[in-house]
């Protein structure tokens, strides 16, 4: 039984063109379903491709944050904002990712519960701090994040990341988004 994606009634488009329908085959080679989020656009190819994108190039394009770190920083801004769908998601990936259950549940509870890193520890505080206090970043947040090793590209990789997800959590709850039911058995 195939449960909702939104509570709204916007139905995918039907003529979803070849490149379209290609990547949700990847997704399901891949990652075993078609991510929610990505039915959810589905209603206009421009907006979907728009998210898919961003998303990619932010989340698995070459960057010095690894996969793992870009998945932390997904789930520190989500539990900040309480979104169900990326928690639940991005939860997954990163006990994917780090091979550790434990750390992916922390991370969803509270980050500063996990055992960190100080790198990592400084790149979602300031993540945190954006997301909650943005008007409050200044000179010494950044300087922060360099003294833990960060480049001033790192800085902009861990800003662009949060600042994505702070829009998705929020497109998210408007929509009431539900995540696809295997994220929850995933990497257990």
């Amino acid at each position: 039984m195939e449960s909702r994606v939104t509570s709204l009634d916007l139905k995918p488009a039907e003529d979803l063109s070849e490149a379209t329908r290609a990547y949700f085959a990847k997704c399901e080679e891949k990652l075993g379903l078609i991510p929610n989020v990505l039915l959810a656009y589905a209603f206009d190819e421009k907006k979907l491709r728009a998210f898919t994108d961003m998303y990619n190039d932010l989340m698995l394009a070459d960057s010095a944050l690894s996969k793992l770190e870009r998945e932390m920083i997904a789930v520190a801004v989500s539990s900040v904002n309480h979104c169900y769908y990326c928690l639940t998601a991005h939860g997954a990936a990163v006990r994917q990712l780090s091979g550790d259950p434990k750390l992916g549940e922390m991370m969803v509870m509270n980050y500063r519960a996990a055992d960190l890193t100080p790198r990592q520890k400084a790149m979602l505080d300031f993540a945190v701090k954006l997301t909650v206090t943005p008007d409050r970043i200044e000179e010494a947040d950044r300087e922060a994040l360099r003294k833990a090793g960060f480049t001033d590209r790192d800085i902009w990789d861990i800003a662009a990341v949060a600042a994505f997800f702070n829009m998705s959590n929020r497109v998210a709850a408007a929509v009431d988004m539900r995540p696809n039911d295997e994220y929850h058995a995933m990497a257990r």
